[in-house]
């Protein structure tokens, strides 16, 4: 069974979605199966796989919320083989109103996605940065959520709020949801903030900040008007190599956490 993680971050421009693409590649180049579900309305992450936003009506994530369709009829592939995309259409943008009269409105994407953790190692949800319906039925399927922060204080100020947020949904919606990890992007070290945020973040969740940094990295910008994930279109920029650093790191988190819960599990049978 593999897990289902939801990058997220109320606060937008702070690497969501770069975070959530270059990631599922480069799992992907580590022959990991994973599936990516564009939950964003600007469907930047499905763009950025070389499929961008579809028209009203196009298979895409929406059919998933409503009951429309099922995963393999939204289900796109991408150039690297392991990795499948959901793509996002210009359903989405009214789709928050339309959820509102839907029963069980926060919850209709945990079926499909439990249903895509079964057949894929890792299903890497890019939400919209906002705590609409979307997000919330992102967090209800998420088995944990990754948050991507840039290294300024208004974005710590919105970590402390999105902790909150996952604190409710865990006590409501999805028990046991938490903060898989912190990933700090579009760093910096030569700016003296960088480092004071750093070490704030480090100071108050330790252990979920990743080792592994983004930098900033015109490589990185260039990649998604190019379709491709940051591996395609340079591998050796920085960037690149930030990501296929993360993967590895995020994989070695995983399988601790697995062998944690395998030995909890057997003490219990005891």
């Amino acid at each position: 069974m593999g897990r289902v993680i939801a990058v997220a971050n109320q606060k937008g421009g702070v690497g969501k979605t770069t975070t959530a693409v270059n990631l599922a590649a480069s799992l992907a180049a580590a022959e990991k199966r994973v599936l990516l579900v564009d939950v964003d309305p600007q469907g930047n992450a499905s763009s950025g796989l070389g499929h961008a936003r579809g028209e009203r009506g196009t298979p895409s994530v929406y059919d998933l919320l409503i009951g429309a369709r099922s995963l393999d009829e939204v289900t796109l592939k991408t150039e690297l083989p392991p990795l499948d995309l959901v793509p996002a259409n210009a359903d989405l943008a009214g789709a928050e109103i339309e959820l509102v009269g839907l029963p069980n409105r926060e919850l209709r994407l945990r079926g499909a996605l439990r249903e895509a953790a079964a057949r894929y190692d890792h299903v890497i949800i890019d939400t919209p940065p906002s705590l609409g319906l979307l997000t919330l039925n992102a967090l209800a399927a998420a088995d944990a959520v990754l948050v991507p922060l840039q290294c300024e204080y208004y974005a710590l100020e919105g970590l402390s709020d999105l902790q909150n947020t996952i604190e409710l949904v865990g006590q409501s919606l999805n028990p046991g949801l938490t903060i898989e990890g912190i990933v700090l992007c579009m760093v910096d070290p030569r700016q003296n903030l960088t480092e004071q945020v750093a070490h704030e973040v480090r100071t108050h969740f330790p252990g979920k900040v990743y080792a592994t940094t983004v930098p900033r990295n015109v490589r990185l910008s260039e990649a998604p008007s190019f379709g491709k994930p940051i591996i395609l279109y340079d591998i050796a920029s920085k960037g690149a190599k930030s990501y296929l650093e993360l993967a590895r790191e995020f994989l070695a988190r995983a399988a601790a956490g697995e062998a944690v819960a395998s030995a909890a599990a057997g003490a219990a049978s005891r």
